[in-house]
This record gives structure tokens, sequence and C-alpha cells, in this order.
């Protein structure tokens, strides 16, 4: 496969764009990519001060005009806890921060971290009320879009580098990935990383169509049993059997939403994802014979 990549930095983590070598289109896929994570970093960052989100975040207990794609956004992640049973939860930001998640990542890693707080309870994306643009929190909750944001606008980036005029792309933030378009034959080969080397694979795949997304309990880990991926059940940190869970789904916000599911529930969880699961033990599971 005779394939450009191009690559740089949103949303935290570092963003590449996949498409055919000699593409005269692939300049302007390149800039359409780019422009969309710029947009929706603006948007649904929880880090920066003017974003809609940290708006929306301050309002709470008051009902806020938000934007369109706001409240796309907002209602995918909202249904998506109905359909998990609040296993994926957009109400988390509290218990991230008492986890000590409570700044950007990479200042969290030079050292700039407040003191670890209690736990503060989850569960209540119930509570939060969308009619069209209008969005109330609950008094005390925040929204932590995070993971489903980020696959959200890998979706929408690799639609856009399609339209733009590639015949077909991939766009992977951090591991998380959509291909659209017609890609060659036999599809896009893709690794899948060991949790506990990311220098190492565990085995690799063809992507034909379709997105993949990982959660993992060893990425934007600062501490001993500390990481973002926060178990609404007991709003800490998830200390389960699974240390990582690659997922296929459609499209990116659902492989996103689904692969924090299989994390939280197990291994037989793969009865309803088609995916890979490392545990603890380093026992490998898998689910996904094609994607």
């Amino acid at each position: 496969m005779n394939a450009h990549t191009v690559a740089f930095r949103a949303m935290g983590t570092d963003v590449s764009l996949v498409g055919p070598a000699g593409s005269g289109s692939f300049h302007g896929a390149h800039l359409a990519v780019r422009a969309m994570f710029e947009r929706e970093e603006r948007r649904c960052s929880r880090f920066r001060a003017d974003s809609e989100l940290s708006r929306v975040n301050a309002n709470a207990g008051t009902w806020t005009t938000v934007s369109e794609g706001f409240a796309g956004v907002v209602a995918f992640a909202l249904d998506a806890a109905r359909r998990t049973d609040g296993r994926f939860d957009p109400t988390v930001l509290e218990a991230v921060v008492a986890a000590g998640y409570d700044r950007d990542f990479d200042e969290m890693l030079a050292g700039a971290r407040a003191r670890l707080r209690l736990p503060v309870r989850c569960g209540r994306w119930d509570e939060v009320e969308l009619r069209d643009r209008q969005l109330r929190l609950p008094a005390g909750v925040g929204l932590d879009l995070g993971g489903v944001a980020k696959g959200w606008t890998v979706d929408v980036a690799a639609g856009e580098a399609v339209e733009a005029g590639l015949p077909w792309a991939l766009v992977n933030a951090g591991g998380d990935l959509r291909l659209c378009g017609c890609p060659p034959e036999g599809g896009i080969e893709i690794g899948i990383e060991d949790p506990e080397d990311p220098s190492a694979e565990l085995g690799r795949l063809r992507l034909v169509r379709g997105a993949l997304a990982t959660s993992s309990v060893t990425r934007r880990a600062w501490g001993p049993d500390l990481h973002h991926l926060i178990d609404p059940r007991s709003a800490r940190p998830a200390d389960g059997r699974v240390l990582q869970a690659t997922v296929w789904a459609p499209t990116c916000a659902e492989a996103e939403v689904a692969a924090k599911d299989v994390l939280l529930s197990g291994e037989a969880a793969l009865d309803r994802s088609a995916g890979v699961v490392v545990l603890r033990d380093g026992e490998v599971h898998s689910s996904l014979e094609a994607a």
C-alpha cells in the first residue's frame, strides 16, 4: 500500500491523517482535518476556560443555550449512558478531578497536580436535561466529554477528508481511529498496542471499514491505581480484571463507548462487542475475527 501520513498534536494526543500517496487532495484534506480538531477542542475541552464545555459546567443549575454541534455530542453521550446502564457516564467530571486529573495531562506529567480528594458520587447523567439547544446540568455536576468528543471528532474529520477529495482516509487520534471511503483491497493494517509496553504490539489486524477505540488503565496514569478511567459505580479509577479493551464499531464514537463498557464489564462483554481484551494476569481474549 502506497500511503502518506501527516501528524499533529490536538486534544492532548497525537493525531494523524493517513491517505493515498500522490493524491492532489491530501493537503486540503489535512487542513480540513486539522481545522476540525481545533474547532472541537475549542468546543469540548475541559482544560480551556473559554470552551463551550467550560461555560456549560460553570452554569450548572441553570439553562444554557449551546451550539448545535455541542448538543449533538451531549445527546449521544446521554443516550450511551442509558444504553450501558450508566457504565459510560458523562457526569464523572468531579470524580476525575478528585482522582487527581485536574489539569492537562502534559502538565500532570510535569508534576503540576493537586492533592487527591475523596471520591465524588457519579451517576447523575439521568438528571441532565437537554431540549434542542437548551441544556441544564444539575447543580454541582460537570460534564467530561473526553473520549466520546474525541471519537466524535475523529468520525467527522475522516468524513471531511474524503469529502475534500481523498479516495479513502484514516484518522487516528491516540489509537482511536476511523476509516472512511474505499480503502485499498485488503484494508489497512492496524497494530494493537501492548498495554504494558507501548513499544510492542500484541498483534495486528486489517481494518476494512468502521472504527477502533481502546480503553486502557495504563494510559494517562499518574500513580499506582491512578488513571483517567473512572468506574461510575465506585467513583474511583477502575480496578477490575481488564487492563485494556480494544473494540470495533461502525463509528469511533460508538467504539469509544463500547471500549469503556467492555473494560468495566470484563471479558464477558465480548459477547456483545467485537474486540480484544487484555487481563491483568496477561490473558488475552478476542472476539474480533475481522474488522
